[in-house]
């Protein structure tokens, strides 16, 4: 983030799947998940039960191996909230209650839908729940998360409720469409997605 002055069975298709957030790898029939951390197959899946491969709705397994599951299952661990074409820079923003983000890849003969390249906006079933505000994590800044500013002009998400470090902390306790709509006593401009791309943040004395 900068700182301005403040995804029925498939047959032979190849999925790839790269968290953002929650990074895994594993390896399912036609499909392929690699660990950028650390690529390596794994062992063979379920089929996913979907048209398509982690569609809005469907749920995913926790571990190190990603598998469409079915949502009562003892094995979901996460549910899909959006799932979009491109990628998370270009396309449409996921939810603000969206935990981590997956990227999916779907080609070949086999591929149960167009759908072929986007991404999953995804939720954990339990808590924790690091994209809710002021839990320090996620993919999106969002209003009511804190922050804390550098001086290369960028800023770090981090915990409300984390009283280490010595970095100046910010809220943001708004969003709006340019900087000028902030209130007056806004002490630093974040950069969000979405419709409203400024958010507005001062500086807390409680910290």
């Amino acid at each position: 983030m900068v700182l301005a002055a403040r995804v029925a069975p498939a047959v032979a298709a190849f999925v790839a799947v790269v968290a953002l957030l929650l990074t895994t790898a594993c390896e399912a029939p036609g499909r392929t998940v690699t660990d950028d951390r650390a690529p390596a197959p794994a062992s063979p899946g379920p089929s996913p039960y979907g048209v398509v491969f982690l569609g809005p709705g469907d749920c995913s397994s926790r571990g190190p191996v990603i598998r469409e599951v079915f949502c009562r299952s003892e094995k979901a661990a996460a549910t899909v909230l959006a799932r979009h074409l491109g990628t998370p820079s270009s396309g449409p923003p996921c939810p603000d209650a969206t935990d981590f983000v997956l990227h999916v890849s779907e080609t070949g003969t086999g591929a149960r839908s167009r759908l072929t390249t986007g991404y999953a906006c995804m939720r954990n079933l339990e808590p924790p729940h690091p994209g809710d505000p002021g839990q320090g994590g996620g993919p999106l800044t969002v209003v009511g998360d804190c922050v804390t500013a550098s001086g290369a002009g960028e800023v770090t998400e981090t915990a409300c409720a984390d009283a280490g470090g010595r970095a100046p902390r910010y809220r943001v306790e708004s969003a709006v469409e340019r900087r000028d709509r902030c209130p007056d006593d806004t002490d630093l401009f974040v950069s969000l997605r979405g419709e409203r791309p400024v958010g507005c943040a001062r500086r807390s004395t409680g910290w």
